[in-house]
């Protein structure tokens, strides 16, 4: 089982205290480090010092890691062209050795959109744009060094591109596509990704989720292509403590108002973490993304380091 930490600085947190949260979970022995692309908080709370853009994080460091896989969970195609997502992505590609990977959806927070003036479309729109994005940002990067790439969409149209800068990893980084839809999301994984995340929803509902997402790939043929299987993923919330109160604690500002639809969160022990990541390789998870809520908790992180991770060698 692959384990990634996964943050929301929208809640409040500076670029400082994502990078101190970042190295604690390389040194610690986290898999990935992954973050949220979100420019307001979810809540009334002012959320300070303010937001911090997802791209311009990574960036950073991946210049001040080493090992650790680095990405979003995640990015809105509504925020930027996928012309420059692609070589933004490639280059941070670069700059980190290979170790990214983009998370990316249509978006859904209106009021960040509102907030910032990013013109938000209708669901209908910003999916179609979303399909656009993902065709051409893999399309960029699998283009051939010395060719170009050309796209005609009902939203974008690229002429001749020169499809540079080329990312580290062939043909990309990996693509994760995710989310709670039962027919665009699973058609686009199946096409496009090389993920499917799942987020912080239950075991039944995830194990739906992905039956949908297996459909999709029979319909489409990619399991008969050749491509790598598509690997599923479970997003979980935790507050893990080693009292019960100590987990209350942590699992305070889950009670806290806020847009996120409903999730299924683990509050407890370490042991009822190992076996809420069990139940989800039971149905076919072979990768977690592991919320923790206050990045200057690296208690927290450590404790799950500690007895979480190597209890994970036989789940399967």
């Amino acid at each position: 089982m692959r384990v990634s930490v996964f943050v929301e600085p929208h809640r409040g947190a500076s670029y400082d205290d994502q990078s101190r949260f970042a190295r604690a979970a390389e040194a610690a022995g986290y898999e990935g480090f992954f973050r949220a692309d979100h420019y307001r908080a979810m809540g009334d709370e002012p959320a300070l010092p303010g937001p911090t853009d997802a791209w311009l994080t990574l960036a950073a460091l991946a210049r001040e890691t080493s090992r650790i896989r680095l990405g979003t969970l995640v990015s809105s195609a509504t925020f930027r062209m996928p012309g420059p997502l692609a070589v933004m992505v490639a280059q941070v590609d670069q700059m980190s050795g290979g170790r990214i990977e983009l998370g990316i959806g249509a978006g859904w927070y209106e009021r960040e959109h509102t907030a910032y003036g990013i013109p938000f479309p209708g669901v209908g729109e910003r999916f179609d744009r979303l399909a656009e994005q993902l065709e051409i940002v893999t399309g960029l990067w699998a283009t051939p060094s010395g060719g170009t790439f050309s796209y005609t969409g009902d939203h974008y149209r690229l002429v001749d591109a020169p499809a540079l800068p080329k990312p580290v990893q062939v043909p990309g980084p990996p693509v994760i596509v995710g989310g709670r839809g039962p027919k665009r999301t699973p058609e686009l994984a199946a096409r496009y990704a090389d993920e499917f995340n799942m987020p912080f929803k239950s075991v039944e509902e995830t194990a739906v989720a992905y039956e949908r997402v297996r459909e999709a790939c029979d319909r489409t043929g990619r399991d008969a292509s050749g491509r790598a299987p598509l690997v599923l993923s479970a997003g979980i919330v935790v507050a893990i403590g080693r009292t019960d109160a100590e987990a209350r604690e942590r699992a305070a500002p889950l009670h806290v108002k806020s847009a996120l639809p409903p999730e299924d969160p683990v509050v407890g022990s370490p042991a009822q973490l190992v076996d809420r990541i069990g139940e989800f390789a039971a149905i076919g998870a072979s990768r977690v993304h592991l919320r923790l809520i206050d990045l200057a908790d690296l208690d927290h992180l450590e404790l799950i380091a500690a007895e979480v991770l190597p209890r994970l060698d036989g789940v399967r």
